[in-house]
C-alpha cells in the first residue's frame, strides 16, 4: 500500500468536525493574520495572539530588525512578519489609522 493510499483512507475515516479543524489549522499557518471583535479591539494581528499588526508596523519603523522582533516576541515566526509587512502593505490606510489612533 502506498503512502497517497494510506493517507486517503484516513482522511476517509475522519470526523467531518476533524476535516474542518485541520483546514482550520493549516490554512491560519498560510495565513496568520486574524481578526476577531472583542480581541486587541478587532485591530488585525498574528494569529491566535494579541500582538496587532500595527505594534510590529510601529517597531519596525522605529527601526527594529526582523532579528530584535522575533526576540521580544518570540512565539513569532519569520513567516508571522513576513504576513505583516505584507497586510500592512496591502491595509497601509487601515494600519496607519490604528497607529494615529495610539498616539
Amino acid at each position: 500500500m502506498t503512502l497517497k493510499t494510506q493517507l486517503l483512507e484516513t482522511i476517509a475515516k475522519l470526523s467531518d468536525e476533524a476535516i474542518e479543524e485541520t483546514l482550520q489549522f493549516v490554512q491560519s499557518r498560510q495565513n496568520p493574520i486574524r481578526k476577531t471583535i472583542g480581541v486587541c479591539g478587532g485591530a488585525a494581528r498574528i494569529r491566535d495572539t494579541r500582538i496587532p499588526v500595527w505594534t510590529l508596523v510601529i517597531y519596525h519603523q522605529q527601526g527594529a530588525s526582523t532579528e530584535e522582533l522575533l526576540q521580544n516576541y518570540p512565539g513569532l515566526t519569520n513567516q508571522d512578519l513576513a504576513a505583516a509587512w505584507e497586510y500592512y502593505r496591502t491595509h497601509q490606510s487601515e494600519i496607519d489609522q490604528w497607529i494615529a489612533e495610539d498616539e
